[in-house]
């Protein structure tokens, strides 16, 4: 399995990350509509949250780091309106749609 994005083709691992960032704009949106998810304003806010983090440490956050992080930028991003936008987990299922590769889990593995 894998996205066709501007036609090329992309693989992905077996949970659906890609296996090597993608960070052009059309990615999210193909990635979200596969996961049945249509990206909005604040969905953006996270996606380049995301992606800026990733470019500066190599990696993406925890939730726990994500939530601290993000509340500066928009304190309405709160517990309950990650979940909402991303309900499969923001900081694993935001990365996924973000293009990223898989995050690491807990203890930064």
């Amino acid at each position: 399995m894998g996205y066709l994005i501007n036609g090329s083709d992309h693989e992905v691992d077996d949970e659906g990350y890609l296996l090597e960032a993608q960070l052009g704009d059309d990615v999210p949106a193909v990635i979200a509509a596969a996961e049945g998810i249509t990206l909005t304003d604040a969905h953006w806010t996270v996606i380049r949250y995301l992606r800026d983090a990733w470019r500066e440490h190599g990696h993406t956050p925890n939730f726990r780091a994500m939530l601290k992080e993000i509340a500066e930028i928009d304190p309405a991003l709160d517990n309950k309106a990650l979940y909402d936008l991303f309900p499969m987990g923001p900081a694993k299922q935001g990365a996924r749609i973000a293009g990223l590769p898989k995050p690491f889990g807990k203890g930064g593995y």
